[in-house]
């Protein structure tokens, strides 16, 4: 398995993931904007783009969906719960932020907590953690961790808007200090860490850890 990063796009600096198989074939974690852009930093690798993983349905973070779709033919999967964000632009906030060109994309495959997404000897699980939207999820796989705009180095996702929740949010917090062991983590924004950095050193994540020890 192989990450490549790629720089960050769309008027909200979002980070999006190459992860590509032995094989040749990559995911796409999220798609926020300039779909020949992507492509090309997808091809100039020698790499095939078959399925393309959705955090969740915020214009940031698949604004290049639909297009990146037609132009390979790729499958697009995104939680139940956001999937009228991508299929219609309900609650895409496209609009709130007076951005233009974001087109809608209804042929997704939904997924829900739990579920692993397979690609060659990839295998994403679908790790639910509502409270930006009620659909964001984060994907982990071997000991890296996709968490979208749900968790951030030293923050986490913003809970103002709509089908947003910060109480919701907290106990995603929870369920994400519960995880076994250390991992990589890669946000949607800002910069990498890793979630004992995050344990130790972000007020949220913390608060979850005392609210967890206290129901013990």
């Amino acid at each position: 398995m192989e990450i490549i990063k790629l720089e960050p796009l769309s008027i909200c600096d979002t980070n999006s993931y190459i992860v590509a198989a032995e094989t040749g074939n990559c995911v796409l974690i999220d798609a926020p904007a300039e779909p020949k852009f992507m492509l090309s930093e997808i091809e100039k690798r020698g790499l095939t783009l078959k399925k393309i993983l959705l955090t969740h349905g915020h214009f940031d973070h698949i604004g290049a969906v639909a297009d990146l779709a037609e132009m390979t033919g790729c499958e697009v999967f995104i939680h139940e719960n956001d999937f009228d964000k991508l299929a219609f632009g309900d609650g895409m906030l496209s609009e709130h932020f007076r951005v233009r060109g974001c087109r809608t994309y209804s042929k997704a495959v939904t997924f829900v907590d739990g579920d692993i997404i397979k690609l060659d000897e990839l295998e994403f699980e679908v790790l639910h953690t509502p409270g930006h939207t009620s659909g964001s999820v984060c994907f982990i796989i071997e000991k890296v961790m996709f968490s979208g705009d749900t968790l951030f180095k030293r923050s986490v996702g913003r809970t103002d808007m709509p089908d947003g929740d910060y109480d919701t949010l907290m106990k995603s917090m929870r369920t994400i200090w519960n995880l076994r062991g250390d991992l990589r983590v890669l946000p949607g924004h800002m910069g990498e860490t890793t979630l004992d950095e995050e344990r130790s050193y972000n007020h949220y994540l913390i608060q979850a850890g005392k609210q967890n020890a206290a129901d013990l």
